[in-house]
Order: structure tokens, then sequence, then C-alpha cells
């Protein structure tokens, strides 16, 4: 089988968050299991100096943009087995941000079109174009209504991953004829219509073969009101196409027996280095070193979607307890204050960076004993299967990925991976915080033995790409 990748990020090229985790990670693995595979990145200005140095210039062609004749140049680094090609247009990708400009729309219909028009100068056709989220998803759109005339193409089917409902990809109705160079019809008829826009993300929900996003909870949440951003009707409408796949973790990168980064090295069958790696944080973080106090950490952008002004709300009754606070992690500028204020009003239990240190994450990861992760919504989330692998028990808010990687501590059977509170406000954070504190003063041995059943659960991308190598099968 051959499978076209495209998407705006991919690790370690350039990322913003989970997408280019994903792209980074689930095309290497199904190159293991025998596919064939592809992907087509925009020539980005943030792509680091070794891998530009890396790329081969191939060739250009010129991508009409409505009226406009717009350069292609084509590079191909070729890396675990897998075929990057980078689409170079400087006018187009050299920015300094992957998006947030007022041309985005232009931006990203060059980018389809040219990864659609990319595939005969290659010669790579694949049995599956995998899109991922609103920057690729006209792609399913197009390939089914522009470019339908190119028997090649005419097999070629199509799923549209999305990794985030909230981004969809909204722009002016004249786009279909000023930059794509198609008539409005299928505007008129509502297919790529919504709110007198049209909307990427509804085209490729419509038009592509299969949907799907990153965790099974977020694929039901979606169809709701609460989570569909306003395509919750056209979801209900294509559910019987919709799937849910959690993400993986790289379990080369995420390994804390192999983990370079950590103070010491450590097992579920030998957990001495876990300790110790407590010890150098508190060290590092100038907090008191002190083994039977529980270490609460948090690493994330810090927004309002990822519920840090819960957190803020009961800071302070919280470290009434007798807890360490640990958060690394930048965003949103009045929160970065708000816990900047914490951080000098607790100085013996709280430690706030407000920085992107990826050396200090897996620190935390691996020295904490609670890793808070309260999101208002997460359509998969990444940190608290991290945490888990590194025996860091999650609180996590019960809704998408995260209900479906966290299993809550039933206190009867004295069985769970985690800690889960289902309404989202801060007094059932709080008693979850609770339960996970008094678990580890009153019962060291039931912690113990949660903390080994986390660090066994499954989160490899060996077994997420088995679904969707089945995914591929239901349609080819």
């Amino acid at each position: 089988m051959k499978v076209l990748f495209t998407s705006a990020e991919c690790a370690p090229f350039f990322k913003t968050g989970g997408l280019g985790d994903v792209i980074g990670a689930l095309p290497k693995e199904l190159v293991k299991k025998g596919t064939e595979v592809a992907v087509v990145l925009p020539y980005f200005t943030k792509l680091p100096q070794q891998y530009k140095e890396a790329c081969q210039d191939l060739f250009h062609f010129t991508v009409n943009v409505g009226w406009r004749e717009q350069y292609c140049g084509v590079k191909r680094l070729t890396m675990n087995k897998v075929d990057y090609y980078f689409i170079d247009n400087r006018y187009y990708f050299d920015r300094e941000g992957l998006y947030g400009y007022f041309d985005d729309g232009e931006r990203f219909a060059f980018f389809q079109m040219a990864a659609i028009e990319l595939m005969e100068q290659i010669e790579f056709i694949p049995d599956i174009f995998h899109a991922n989220d609103y920057h690729t998803a006209m792609i399913p759109f197009l390939i089914k209504e522009k470019y339908h005339w190119i028997n090649a193409y005419q097999s070629i089917r199509t799923v549209l991953t999305i990794h985030n409902m909230e981004f969809q990809g909204r722009y002016n109705p004249e786009i279909l004829l000023d930059l794509f160079g198609m008539g409005m019809e299928r505007f008129y008829d509502g297919a790529v219509r919504f709110d007198n826009d049209v909307n990427f993300l509804k085209a490729g929900i419509q038009y592509a073969d299969r949907v799907n996003t990153v965790s099974p909870s977020y694929a039901v949440e979606i169809q709701t009101t609460d989570f569909g951003h306003g395509l919750d009707g056209i979801l209900r409408m294509e559910q019987n196409k919709l799937r849910g796949i959690v993400n993986g973790i790289d379990y080369e990168i995420n390994n804390p027996e192999t983990d370079e980064l950590l103070f010491a090295n450590f097992s579920k069958e030998n957990l001495a280095g876990k300790k110790e790696n407590k010890r150098e944080l508190q060290k590092l973080l100038g907090l008191p070193v002190q083994e039977d106090v529980p270490l609460i950490a948090v690493v994330s952008r810090l927004t309002r979607q990822k519920g840090f002004p819960l957190v803020l709300q009961e800071l302070d009754h919280m470290l009434q307890l007798d807890v360490q606070f640990a958060l690394l992690g930048t965003g949103d500028s009045d929160l970065e204050d708000q816990f900047r204020n914490f951080d000098e009003g607790y100085p013996d239990k709280c430690a706030i960076t407000i920085d992107f240190d990826l050396q200090l994450a897996q620190q935390l990861y691996a020295g904490a004993d609670i890793f808070l992760m309260p999101s208002a919504f997460e359509p998969c989330g990444l940190s608290q299967m991290i945490s888990m692998r590194y025996g860091t028990l999650p609180v996590v808010h019960e809704v998408g990925g995260l209900k479906d990687t966290v299993v809550p501590y039933n206190p009867i059977e004295k069985t769970g991976t985690g800690f889960g509170f289902a309404n989202f406000s801060s007094f059932y954070l709080m008693d979850a915080v609770k339960k996970a504190v008094d678990l580890y003063n009153s019962d060291p041995e039931t912690w113990f033995q949660l903390m080994k059943r986390a660090m066994t659960q499954d989160f490899s991308w060996e077994t997420s790409s088995e679904k969707y190598l089945e995914l591929y099968q239901e349609i080819v």
C-alpha cells in the first residue's frame, strides 16, 4: 500500500503542537509495517539548518493560484525510510511563524494544490492521500472536483484526520474563484459553505472517504454542540465514516530506561532511579528535598483550553496541603503573570518556570509524583501518556483523549492508572488532587502498584499505526 501524508507540521522539522508529533511518528511506523510512505510539507523558514543542508533540490514547476502563476520548488529529504517532499515558495513560507497571517487562506490554497499536482511530478500515486487539519482539508474536495479529470488520480482514496475542531479555515466565498480557479456551484449548494464562508474543514469532512480524530471519546464529543464548533450537525450526518484512533507517543524518545535527559534512568522493575530524579529535580528547582512530600507537576501551554483558570482558582488551597508544585510552560501572558505571583508567594512550595525547555520537561515527567492536566477539552493529549510512561500518575479532566487513556483510581478495587474528575469545575479538580495526595500519603503500596500499572500501558505508535492500517483497508 502507498500512503501520501500532507500536513503543515511535522516533527522534528517544525511543530506547534500534537499535529507535528503525529506526522513525525506515524509515517515512520507505517514504513516498519511494509507501507510505502511519502510526506509533503511546506518549506518553512523555521526548518532547522541541519535539515536544510540535508535537502536535495529536485525540480520546480508552476502552480496556478487563480490568476497567479506561482513558483513551486521541490526538495526531498529521506529519513527513517520516509521520503519528505518540501514545497518551496519564499513568498508564502518565508515567515517567522507557521500560521496567523492575513493571507493564510492563499498560502494553504497554494500548498494544497501544489501537493496534489506534485504526485504526477514525482510519480507517486498513492492508494491513500492522508490530509491533516484545515490546512490540507480541501484536498479531498479538490481531488474530486478540480482534478477529477486526471485518470491517475481517480482511484485515490482520502482520509482526513481532525486534530482540533476549533480551527476550521473559514474564508470569503470568493476564494473558490480567486485562488482555486473554480466555480461557485459547491458554495451555492452548501457543500463547502458554512455561515456564508467557505469552510476548509467542512469541505474535507464532506468529501473525504474516511474522517478520523485522535481519540474515540473526542470522535463522539465533536458530534455535540459543546465540542463541534458549529460543525456537529455535519459530523452527525457523516458519522458512518467517522472514527477515533488514540495517538501514540514515541517510545524511543520517551523511555525512562534510556532517556539521556534524566538525572538517572529507571524501569518499572527498578524504581530507585525515579527517587533520584525527584531529589535532583527538587534541588534544581530550589525546592526543599523531601522524598515524602508529593511533587505535583505541570508541563503545558498556559491557555484557558488547558484548564489553567481552574488551577489558579484552587492553587492557594492546594498549597495549603503538604505538597510541592512545579510548572513549566508558556502561553497567555495573564496566566503566566498569575503563576509568577504564586512563585513569589510560596518560594518553598512552588517553582514556576515560564519557558520552553525540553530537558526540564522530561525531568518533570520523571521526577514528579503527580501530573496535573485539567483541560477543558483535549482531542488526545500526549503529556498524560508520557507522564504514565515515567511512573507519574496524572490527574485529568475526564474528556476526549484524557478519558480514553487514564483509568481513574477505584478505591474499592484499588485499580487505575491515575485520577479523574468529570465535572469541569475547580471544586472537582481540587477533590481529585486531594484524593491523589491522600493515597500517596496513606497507602504507599497501592500507589506503587498504580505506578507500575501506569508504566505498563501500551501507548506505542506500533499499536496506533495498526488501527490506521485497518482504516485504510476499509476504503482501498
